[in-house]
């Protein structure tokens, strides 16, 4: 039988434009968007990045994830000037060397901390025990104090240099952002835990399990903008692709705005333009249609 993804391939075409755009600067968001069902970078994205470093069209992973992991993930294609832009946003490096970062208050940390502290007593008081648990992401580090082999597999998808202390208020970084990872519905539980943080600082439910909080001033749009100023690349010569609902400012920096198949609502209303699902390596497959490069280029 053929596969999903092959099937997908079939029942979703991609529209090409008559003319190929002058596209300089493609980014797109990691889970849910250019990985695979495995949550592995699929084998077509290689050959498509030789190709886009061979055109001068700058690739850039805009992920929730940690610098360091995202360095490792594409380490074995980096040259030394690949662009990241990592942990949604608030930090932006480029060839090693930061072009920005968006550091939080360390009351805003401990405010966070203390209250997630708080829905875990007062949850286990109910009988409804909330399994959640708060990673502190630091420029060096990501620090928490959980160290269960549940919560850490975790914690290693996204971050590769982590740390197990005993108060994570208390440890001596620079703060970037604040991760809370909750097995269940973190839509449902852990935002409204935060609610009150949402008019002074940016609180976004960045996949279903994870809510992240930073500094208003810092997001994945923030950040895009800022790179196509320091590139000399506008919007019209920009793609976009993400999946759910920290992606949605980057969306709007770009002209060639993508949301995947199966995306979060907002973020399908919010988008230009419709690719195929990460099953069916959507971001690999509507590159190269709306570029014209063949399928094996």
């Amino acid at each position: 039988m053929p596969s999903d993804a092959a099937a997908a391939a079939r029942q979703e075409p991609i529209t090409r434009p008559a003319t190929p755009p002058d596209i300089r600067l493609v980014v797109t968001d990691m889970d849910g968007t250019l990985l695979d069902a495995d949550g592995r970078i699929p084998d077509e994205v290689w050959p498509l990045l030789a190709e886009l470093n061979r055109r001068g069209i700058v690739f850039c992973p805009a992920s929730g994830r940690q610098y360091a992991t995202l360095a490792e993930q594409f380490a074995a294609v980096d040259d030394g000037g690949m662009v990241y832009i990592a942990e949604n946003g608030t930090y932006v490096v480029r060839g090693g060397t930061e072009l920005s970062a968006n550091v939080l208050d360390r009351a805003v940390v401990a405010w966070i901390t203390t209250s997630i502290r708080q829905l875990v007593a007062d949850s286990a008081a109910s009988g409804e025990r909330a399994d959640v648990g708060v990673v502190v992401c630091g420029k060096q580090s990501a620090y928490v104090e959980r160290s269960d082999e549940p919560f850490m597999a975790e914690v290693r998808k996204y971050y590769r240099n982590h740390r197990v202390v005993d108060d994570v208020t208390a440890v001596d970084d620079d703060v970037i952002k604040v991760a809370v990872f909750d097995f269940g519905r973190a839509e449902h539980t852990v935002a409204p835990a935060l609610a009150a943080l949402t008019g002074t600082h940016k609180v976004v439910v960045s996949g279903e399990h994870w809510v992240d909080v930073m500094n208003t001033t810092a997001n994945k749009g923030v950040a895009v903008r800022g790179l196509q100023r320091d590139l000399g690349i506008t919007p019209a010569q920009t793609m976009v692709f993400g999946d759910y609902l920290n992606d949605l400012e980057m969306l709007d920096a770009a002209d060639w705005s993508y949301a995947m198949e199966g995306a979060h609502p907002e973020v399908l209303e919010r988008a230009r333009h419709r690719a195929p699902a990460h099953t069916a390596n959507g971001v690999v497959r509507t590159v190269r249609a709306v570029l014209g490069l063949p399928a094996h280029a």
